[in-house]
C-alpha cells in the first residue's frame, strides 16, 4: 500500500505507537530508519504528534502502519537530557505535545495544597507560554472554605481555578467546560486524585488510583508516561508525569525573575537593569513586597526557586 493517512499518537507503547485517525480508527504504528521529523534534536514520537502513516498488513485484530512522517509541534512539554549519556543523542525528550493548557490537580488536604508547587508550576506554564488551569480537588474537606485563604494571591494574578470534588462530583461539570475542545495535559503530586478525576471526566475508568500513603502521607505514584482519552463533549485530557520530569527546562537564575508576572510592573524602576530582586539597593521588587504590593509568599518563593537553580 502506497496510500498515507493522518492521524494523531495517544499512546506510547515501548516501540509502537497508537495513532488515531480523524474517524476514529486506532493503529499500532512503528517507526523505520526512513520516517522522517520535522522537529530536530528531539525523540522522534511523542504522545499528542501529529503524524503521516502507511496502512500495512496486520496478523493481528488491530489495525497496523508505519510512520513515514511527523509533523513540526506547535508546543511541547520537554525533558532536557544529557547527550553524552543517551546513545539517540537527544537534547529533549518530549513528555507530550501540541497541548493547548496544563492543568495542576492539587488538592484541599490529604495531600495538603502547596503553594509551591502551584507557583512552580506557574513559572513554568510562563516559560512555554501556555495557560494554567489550578484544579484543588477535595473540596468536601474544606467544609470552612479555608482554601480561599491560600487561592486569593492566584486568582488576583488572573490564573484560572476551579473546585472539584472526586468524592461527591462537585464541580466537575465546570471542570468539563473548561477542558472542552482543548488538549489539556494533567500533572500533579501522587495522592491528589488525578487518575480518579480523569476516569470521572472521561466516563469510564482508564487509570488505575491509587490512595495516599499513611506512613508518608504521600501518593502512591501510578503514572510513568504520557497517555491522552477523548473527552465526550470534545478536547483531550493527557496524563503525564509531574513536572519535575520536565526539569523547568531553559530557566536559569537570570531569567527567573521574568516569569513571576507579578514584578513585571515594577522592574524597570529597578536602581540595576540585571537586579535579582535579592540584595541589591534601590530595588523596586524588594519595596514592592515590603509595601505589601507583591505577596510575600510568592517572594519567598521565588528566593527558594532561585536557590534551587543554583544545583
Amino acid at each position: 500500500m502506497n496510500e498515507t493517512l493522518a492521524g494523531m499518537v495517544t499512546r506510547v507503547t515501548g516501540a509502537s505507537y497508537i495513532v488515531e485517525t480523524g474517524d476514529g480508527l486506532k493503529v499500532r504504528c512503528r517507526t523505520v530508519p526512513s520516517t522522517v521529523s520535522e522537529n530536530e534534536g528531539a525523540n522522534l514520537v511523542a504522545v499528542g504528534d501529529r503524524v503521516e502513516f502507511r496502512p500495512k498488513a496486520s496478523e493481528t485484530d488491530m489495525a497496523e502502519g508505519v510512520i513515514v512522517r511527523v509533523e513540526e509541534r506547535r508546543t511541547a512539554l520537554v525533558r532536557r537530557r544529557e547527550v553524552r549519556r543517551n546513545r539517540s543523542k537527544e537534547k529533549e525528550q518530549v513528555i507530550v505535545a501540541n497541548i493547548d493548557q496544563i492543568v495542576l490537580i492539587t488538592s484541599f488536604d490529604d495531600p495538603p495544597f502547596n503553594s509551591r508547587l502551584v507557583d512552580r508550576y506557574l513559572v513554568f506554564a510562563e516559560s512555554e507560554k501556555l495557560p494554567l488551569l489550578v484544579v484543588v480537588n477535595k473540596i468536601d474537606l474544606d467544609e470552612e472554605g479555608m482554601v480561599e485563604d491560600d487561592l486569593e494571591v492566584y486568582r488576583e494574578l488572573g490564573c484560572n481555578i476551579c473546585l472539584v470534588s472526586a468524592e461527591d462530583g462537585r464541580g466537575i461539570e465546570e471542570l468539563r467546560e473548561l477542558l472542552r475542545d482543548w488538549m489539556s495535559a494533567f500533572s500533579g503530586h501522587s495522592g491528589v486524585g488525578k487518575s480518579t478525576i480523569i476516569n470521572l471526566l472521561v466516563g469510564r475508568e482508564e487509570l488505575r488510583t491509587a490512595e495516599t500513603s499513611n506512613k508518608t502521607g504521600k501518593g502512591v505514584h501510578t503514572t510513568t508516561s504520557s497517555a491522552m482519552f477523548p473527552l465526550p463533549g470534545g478536547g483531550y485530557v493527557i496524563d503525564t508525569p509531574g513536572i519535575r520530569e520536565f526539569n523547568l527546562s531553559g530557566i536559569t537564575r537570570e531569567n527567573l525573575r521574568f516569569y513571576y508576572t507579578e514584578f513585571l510592573r515594577y522592574m524597570p524602576e529597578c536602581a540595576f537593569s540585571s537586579c535579582s530582586h535579592t540584595v541589591e539597593p534601590g530595588c523596586a521588587v524588594i519595596a514592592a513586597v515590603e509595601s505589601e504590593a507583591i505577596d510575600a509568599g510568592r517572594y519567598e518563593s521565588y528566593l527558594a526557586l532561585l536557590d534551587s537553580l543554583d544545583e
